[in-house]
């Protein structure tokens, strides 16, 4: 006699799916099923499965654990190298924005974006200042912010500097994705600000998140997509230094007005 031995692959099933199984094994003592296989047999299978689980659901982190486990690794994080796709959905037009560059942060208080597509512009915030490049337009716009007013909501959550239990309902969210194992979260503000609730999905391997979704009151949406993450990147000082042409306008701005910060 010759035995073919096959392996297989178990994915985690969901809360519903393991309801039902129980249900079924469970109400099988009386039945056909239970009939031909002996008691001691039926009685281990439901003990087995009882087991398996247990196992799977008290493994499964509660949007608190994720919570935790995302400042965590973010507060242990120095330095964020990646790329980012930005879109955003503006309610009074029909077609949305797609930008794509590069992302830099470093800390305490370095952080740059480099849009390369469609348009060549530079986001740096240094040193208190906030400067946006436009080198097409030969324009810096160059404005002065109070430590509160940097905070943004994107910077805030990547740097890991807000407590996200503290600051936010937080809730299970199911929202389009192409990352299956991925999880998914819907941040409400605890208190009135700039947006209604935020989504945000993290990679359960790395614990960082990979896209963030800004729903505003006036109902636009800014989306940011990050790939490539490189984290506790050596970044020179250089990655932070805005080299502007002797011909570039500087417009200042030391008001109190909106800043452009992502």
């Amino acid at each position: 006699m010759f035995f073919i031995e096959k392996k297989f692959k178990f994915s985690k099933p969901d809360r519903a799916y393991l309801t039902q199984v129980t249900l079924f094994f469970l109400s099988r003592n009386n039945s056909s099923f239970a009939s031909l296989i002996p008691f001691y047999i039926i009685d281990a299978m439901k003990h087995i499965i009882g087991l398996l689980i247990l196992s799977w659901l008290s493994s499964s982190p509660t949007v608190e654990d994720i919570a935790l486990k995302v400042e965590r690794k973010l507060r242990s994080v120095q330095s964020i190298q990646s790329n980012f796709n930005q879109i955003y959905y503006s309610s009074s037009v029909s077609t949305p924005l797609i930008e794509k560059g590069k992302f830099y942060f470093k800390k305490p208080d370095l952080m740059k974006w480099e849009y390369k597509d469609p348009e060549e512009k530079i986001f740096l915030y240094k040193e208190g200042v906030f400067l946006l490049y436009m080198p097409e337009d030969k324009e810096l716009f160059r404005s002065y912010s109070s430590k509160e007013k940097y905070e943004s909501e994107i910077l805030s959550l990547l740097s890991g500097k807000r407590r996200l239990n503290e600051n936010y309902l937080i809730e299970p969210s199911s929202f389009p994705s192409e990352n299956r194992k991925a999880r998914q979260l819907k941040l409400t503000p605890r208190e009135e600000g700039e947006y209604t609730y935020i989504l945000l999905e993290i990679d359960e391997k790395t614990w960082l998140i990979r896209r963030a979704i800004f729903f505003d009151w006036a109902g636009n949406k800014n989306e940011f997509k990050f790939s490539q993450i490189k984290t506790n990147v050596r970044l020179s000082k250089k990655v932070f230094e805005l080299k502007i042409p002797a011909d570039v306008e500087i417009i200042e701005d030391e008001s109190d007005k909106k800043s452009e910060c992502p």
